[in-house]
């Protein structure tokens, strides 16, 4: 029995090994997207920076607690800030820390008044910048916030090498540490607070003022006379002489 051949169309046959290769070739790539251009970013400057914080300073530290207290209640630290942007002497800081408080007598800090506790905080500031150096040219007295200018605010330095001693007439002691020094603000640690004569003594009393000028009272006018006439007054003085000789002739003719 002859078998039938059925003639298999090429055009199958090849699209049919084309598919088989495709499946067996290693799959493509993804395209690489290109990521968009991204601008650079333009760093920002720095935020101008004021002046130093002496309360920053002095927490950083940590021992002056009582001091910072007396600074803000005061106000004096917020003077401290506007001077320092206002003026180009800078200032100076004696700052006592707490020790040097707690070895003040009992009740000395709550006996003074506010305007009293002001004046004590300010008597710790020097109005102008003063380096370690300095301390040993420095003209005394100096003059402090407080004012200087009488014996009872003086506050006298004398500096041998690094030591630099501080007398007030009232506390002696001397810098134990620098703080802070940038040429512009200088804090320095002293163990004892410094206290001014004038808590102690007392002011001396005012000049009197000057008398006042006298007022002078108004002199009574003297009273009027009258102008007398002089030949009037020779007619009368030779009548009184006729009168008087007639008189004598009278009695010499009655014995």
């Amino acid at each position: 029995m002859t078998q039938l051949l059925i003639p298999f169309p090429v055009p199958f046959v090849f699209l049919l090994c084309c598919t088989l290769a495709a499946a067996q070739s290693p799959a493509a790539a993804p395209a690489l997207s290109v990521p968009a251009t991204v601008p650079a970013t333009v760093a920002a400057s720095p935020a101008p920076t004021g002046p130093p914080s002496v309360i920053s300073i002095l927490k950083k530290d940590g021992r002056f607690g009582l001091f910072i207290k007396l600074l803000q209640t005061t106000k004096v630290a917020d003077n401290i800030e506007s001077q320092l942007l206002d003026s180009s002497n800078g200032l100076t800081v004696f700052a006592p820390t707490d020790s040097a408080f707690s070895n003040l007598k009992t009740g000395t800090l709550n006996s003074f008044t506010d305007e009293q506790k002001t004046e004590l905080v300010q008597f710790h500031v020097l109005t102008s910048h003063i380096s370690p150096l300095q301390f040993q040219t420095a003209s005394n007295p100096l003059r402090t916030q407080a004012g200087g200018s009488t014996e009872l605010l003086a506050m006298n330095v004398t500096a041998f090498g690094s030591v630099v001693n501080i007398t007030t007439g009232e506390t002696n002691t001397s810098v134990s540490n620098t703080l802070f020094d940038d040429n512009q603000l200088a804090v320095y640690q002293v163990d004892k607070v410094l206290l001014p004569m004038r808590f102690y003594v007392p002011l001396p009393p005012p000049p009197p003022p000057p008398p006042s000028p006298k007022k002078l009272s108004p002199k009574a006018s003297p009273a009027y006379v009258a102008p007398v006439d002089s030949s009037a007054e020779k007619c009368l003085s030779k009548i009184a002489i006729y009168a008087t000789a007639c008189f004598m002739l009278v009695l010499a003719a009655f014995p």
